[in-house]
């Protein structure tokens, strides 16, 4: 991650063409090919960088046992990218301890690696399994944008110049979408700022200590982009890259603790689905603390 942000290339970034250009990689979250569930947090990046290093135009990733099951193989001499299970276990230790003297059981986190294959490394799948790039236009993606916007019922309010969230009276402000050079920066824009809206004491519970330029600041930024993009993978939507406004607080960050990035995408795979689930569920209003900037 650091390496390519010190390259100033952003490796959130979907990994799709946008309007205009042919597309190399199939828009959306990658998903694992046998359960059709979509990766989350650090493993959305971990795949979408595999995807770009080695040029799969597809999203769909599985195990070497599960490309046998389905009536495939990985091919000879391919190699797997990594991808992490993270949970946590109670000793047999510390269950027997509880046992003799009650209380609350302590737990241990781990953290464990699998490799998957993508889909145009293996032979003999289903065609629906191998296929390519076929990204909505933007044309339908935009509509599915707005309905997902207004199912929130978040407190958006149009106008200005500039994009923030204010916490303190939970409420949203974008510039109208003709402002935007490209206007399809709009949507970025503002599942960005959503992301911070998915923080707010009654929703997720994030904390906005942090003023502009500090690195607790920076964090929550990393948070709110990573949601972002998370958002516009999922509706099939292919924004342009943002500038590059906190690339030196972001690598700062990275650089003074590597497990930041694992945080910053846990957080905001959990945004993400927060404002995702709208899609089908009512929204839920509330209140909050002070402004910050996008």
């Amino acid at each position: 991650m650091v390496k390519e942000l010190e390259a100033g290339r952003f490796p959130w970034a979907q990994p799709w063409a946008a309007r205009g250009e042919a597309a190399t990689i199939a828009a959306g979250l990658p998903k694992n090919a046998q359960t059709g569930r979509a990766y989350s947090g650090i493993n959305i990046l971990l795949l979408w960088g595999a995807a770009i290093e080695h040029g799969f135009s597809g999203q769909t990733w599985l195990t070497f046992k599960q490309a046998k099951a389905l009536g495939g193989s990985v091919m000879k001499g391919e190699r797997g990218s990594m991808v992490v299970y993270a949970d946590k276990f109670i000793p047999k230790d510390e269950q027997q301890r509880v046992e003799k003297e009650g209380g609350d059981a302590s737990f241990v986190p781990f953290l464990k690696r699998y490799i998957v294959f993508n889909a145009a490394q293996c032979e003999g799948l289903a065609e629906e399994l191998t296929a390519g790039a076929t990204p909505l236009p933007e044309c339908e993606a935009i509509p599915h944008a707005e309905n997902l916007i207004a199912a929130t019922g978040a407190d958006f309010r149009i106008g200005g110049d500039k994009a923030f969230y204010v916490p303190s009276q939970d409420f949203i402000r974008v510039p109208p979408q003709p402002a935007f050079f490209e206007q399809i920066n709009y949507y970025r824009t503002c599942f960005h700022e959503l992301g911070h809206w998915t923080g707010h004491a009654s929703r997720l519970g994030r904390e906005f200590k942090g003023r502009y330029g500090s690195h607790a600041y920076a964090r929550e930024e990393l948070v709110a982009e990573l949601s972002s993009a998370f958002v516009c993978a999922s509706l099939s939507i292919a924004p342009t890259v943002r500038h590059a406004d906190y690339l030196g607080a972001w690598l700062e960050v990275l650089k003074e603790d590597n497990r930041a990035i694992f945080n910053a995408a846990s957080l905001a795979s959990k945004a993400a689905d927060f404002v995702l689930a709208f899609e089908t569920n009512a929204p839920a209003g509330s209140t909050a603390m002070t402004e910050r900037a996008a």
